[in-house]
């Protein structure tokens, strides 16, 4: 887990409590997708673009939670139902937009469900499905995954109330400054001392 906060950064232009994003290792490690598939599906077949692309050759790509959310159901539907994804690359685009306007903490106990002519909408247990035909995607254990690896709110572990303020909102940006990047020195006696 330290990892992968350490590796959680938020875009310059928006200031850090905006938007945070992960890099391709790290997102490679919230997918389930190999580096190479991650890199196929985000670039070059432009399945489920990356929010920040590479500046230039060998710097990672950048992830939203809502990105990192779209590949793992995108990942759900290859793998367990064995979709080919270039068929419903709409959905996957149509889906990012919406999650893009939805809060994170009200996603959790939603199902996303996937009806005919590329169609979905995400419903809860309430919610009547009767008469319809469709594919039915559980989120919270997606969103789980997310909220580790994003340090976000997740209330299925709290007891009635979430957390005010998120890990990486208290502790900011973990960078280090000049100055601490440089050893102290030890006087004399503490050489003695160590050695």
């Amino acid at each position: 887990m330290i990892l992968i906060l350490d590796k959680i950064g938020g875009h310059p232009d928006l200031g850090w409590n905006m938007l945070h994003y992960v890099t391709t290792p790290v997102a490679s490690a919230l997918t389930g997708l190999s580096i190479d598939k991650l890199r196929e599906w985000t670039s070059r077949r432009a399945l489920v673009p990356a929010d920040v692309r590479p500046k230039k050759r060998g710097s990672p790509a950048q992830f939203s939670w809502q990105t990192i959310l779209v590949l793992r159901i995108a990942a759900t539907l290859r793998d367990k139902f064995h979709l080919e994804l270039e068929a419903h690359k709409s959905f996957l685009s149509g889906f990012r937009r919406q999650l893009r306007m939805t809060s994170f903490i009200a996603l959790w106990g939603q199902k996303l469900v996937l009806v005919s002519n590329g169609r979905w909408k995400l419903v809860n247990d309430t919610d009547d499905m009767a008469g319809e035909d469709a594919m039915l995607i559980r989120l919270d254990p997606h969103l789980a995954n997310i909220s580790v690896g994003f340090a976000l709110p997740n209330p299925s572990d709290s007891q009635g109330q979430l957390d005010l303020f998120t890990l990486p909102a208290v502790l900011g940006p973990q960078r280090r400054t000049r100055a601490e990047n440089v050893p102290l020195r030890l006087n004399d006696n503490e050489r003695r001392r160590s050695a």
